[in-house]
């Protein structure tokens, strides 16, 4: 039987946002790691449960027992992992990484020829991160997206950690398959999930965005493709957003094994076989990065080409659906099934079913039925079901054409709901289940709710003690009390914000004595008085307030504090308006 292997890099935790405490519009967070894990621990724990279901109700293992089992989930080091007893899951956490400016595969995606000026760039921003933002200056330098890009000193240890441990998964991958087709064991690691942030599609060969500073993926495949002999690399993106990033590269890399190709057919010397990609992605044309209506983005997003220019890339755009039975019976199918299709017209027009071919796949969240409405605006969603039956369908596009090679990379997903439930059925689905039964309802609505509060954070970030209700939610706590780490997270400094002394405008009518004593003090024009409850602001004295609703947001755009400005525009008693009318139309 195959065997899944889940990669938890610890350095991913390190990447945190420092330029102000107010962290409410931050969604790619540390905490993220933590939904997910809570997801792969209720899938095991769901599998487990189901596979023990023929020899007797599914119980929890006493002191020693559970100490022995769970005992098996690796804990310091990636050498020494060992699968679970019940179903062929592993869980790593892993300590690989990688020296960004040293590592051929990085230097292929996102160097240059004669000088790694990005990778040096990137390198510098973070180290010099923490002195920018105490001097009251961003992070991020000048010419790139502020809201959407930050880093911290540890982000670095992140980044070089999750490259590293994809690098690790695709080493473990293609040893797995390749152990697999030449011994008799039973259980090979063919599949992996790696839980990684920050996330990396929308990274281009030097341009950052979308959260996104490497390529994650592109630099997995050329890694698979130096070290192991890929030269056939598939690519599934189902991110809510188009991975214009990953798009790029994979077309910079085709155009030049296409331009090698040309050179042979008219006579240079054949070298190494270059690297193919196929680029296939299921995404909301509507959103991020097409939500500016830019002609290239929007036409790079809706590009369909296979073979010409020796460029195979299939972009599919999300539709709304009415009910489930519309999206299962209509949409999927006939659809976004397509991806698949063209992946496999990929594999027959470059040579067939070979031994040098991967699939990977850029596993975002965001799509979900239950992701936040502010990231999801535009209702192009999916079901939960939908992670589970692409991963199912995959996974058997691998075991067909790739020795069943898959690497599945967190990607976006940002509501805890919506990574928990998807991360979930997601790995549900790439595990090679055999007589293992699997119920949809594992991720509906109420066995959510139900998760969620059994695994409720509670001070220090460990789940809650309340005693769950059901075995299956028993093991996910003790599975993922192992597994996670979220609660180390350390607690970032902070350059100090000085209290605001700026109060919220009073509504409350003047008092007499306040009016008397108003009296003899310079006027404002009646367009200058302070608003009634209800009204808006006069014009020179608009405040502007950030999302988060911090008083020490609250600003005045002219000089001086609001507490101030009212002192003297509220006491202020309104000219009267006296309106003569003319006589009745009838009169």
């Amino acid at each position: 039987m195959q065997k899944t292997t889940v990669f938890l890099p610890k350095a991913c935790l390190q990447h945190r946002y420092i330029r102000t405490r107010d962290t409410s519009h931050i969604v790619e967070r540390p905490e993220r790691l933590r939904a997910v894990n809570v997801g792969l621990a209720a899938a095991t724990a769901r599998l487990e449960e189901s596979a023990d279901s023929n020899s007797g109700p599914f119980k929890t293992e006493g002191a020693d027992e559970l100490t022995e089992a769970l005992g098996k989930l690796q804990l310091s080091g990636s050498s020494r992992a060992q699968p679970l007893d019940k179903v062929p899951v592993t869980f790593v956490h892993s300590d690989a990484s990688l020296d960004l400016l040293n590592h051929p595969a990085v230097k292929f995606v996102h160097g240059d020829i004669e000088h790694n000026v990005y990778l040096e760039n990137l390198k510098t921003w973070a180290k010099d991160s923490q002195e920018k933002v105490n001097k009251g200056e961003s992070e991020i330098p000048d010419g790139y997206s502020q809201g959407d890009l930050y880093l911290s000193p540890g982000s670095l240890d992140a980044i070089q950690g999750a490259l590293g441990t994809v690098c690790e998964a695709v080493d473990a991958v293609v040893a797995g398959a390749t152990q697999s087709a030449s011994s008799s064991e039973q259980q090979q690691s063919n599949q992996a999930f790696v839980a990684i942030r920050p996330p990396g599609h929308h990274c281009g060969e030097d341009t950052p965005s979308g959260f996104c500073f490497v390529n994650n993926v592109a630099v997995g495949a050329a890694h698979a493709h130096f070290k192991h002999g890929i030269n056939r690399v598939v690519m599934f993106d189902i991110d809510l957003h188009h991975g214009n990033g990953t798009q790029s590269i994979a077309w910079s890399i085709n155009e030049e094994t296409y331009r090698k190709q040309l050179e042979v057919e008219h006579g240079a010397p054949a070298g190494k076989p270059g690297l193919q990609v196929f680029y296939g992605s299921i995404h909301d044309i509507l959103s991020y990065p097409c939500e500016d209506g830019k002609a290239e983005l929007i036409q790079a997003a809706s590009v369909s080409i296979h073979g010409p220019h020796g460029q195979y890339v299939e972009n599919i755009h999300l539709k709304p659906y009415v009910s489930d039975n519309e999206f299962w019976e209509k949409l999927y199918p006939g659809h976004y099934q397509r991806l698949l299709d063209k992946a496999r017209d990929f594999i027959e027009n470059t040579g067939g079913a070979r031994d040098d071919t991967l699939v990977f796949v850029s596993c975002g969240f965001d799509a979900s039925e239950h992701e936040y409405p502010s990231m999801s605006r535009h209702q192009r969603k999916v079901p939960t079901g939908f992670y589970h039956r692409f991963a199912q369908d995959a996974r058997k596009f691998a075991d067909m054409y790739a020795r069943g090679r898959l690497i599945s990379v967190l990607e976006g997903g940002y509501s805890d709901r919506a990574l928990t439930s998807g991360a979930m059925a997601h790995l549900v689905g790439l595990v090679d289940t055999g007589d293992i039964g699997v119920d949809q309802e594992w991720w509906n609505v109420p066995n959510l709710e139900a998760l969620e509060s059994a695994t409720k954070k509670r001070r220090g970030g460990r789940p809650s003690q309340t005693a769950p209700s059901e075995p299956w939610l028993a093991r996910t706590i003790e599975l993922f009390a192992l597994m996670d780490s979220s609660h180390t997270i350390p607690t970032a400094s902070r350059t100090p914000i000085l209290p605001s002394s700026r109060t919220l405008r009073e509504r409350k009518p003047p008092s007499s004595a306040s009016a008397a004593s108003s009296k003899g003090r310079s006027s404002k024009s009646p367009e200058q008085a302070a608003p009634k409850p209800g009204q808006r602001p006069a014009h020179n004295e608009t405040s502007t307030v950030s999302s988060s609703g911090s008083e020490s947001d609250l600003t005045d755009v002219t000089s001086g504090t609001l507490a101030e400005k009212e002192g003297t525009a509220s006491t202020k008693k309104l000219p009267r308006v006296i309106l003569k009318l003319g006589p009745a139309p009838n009169a």
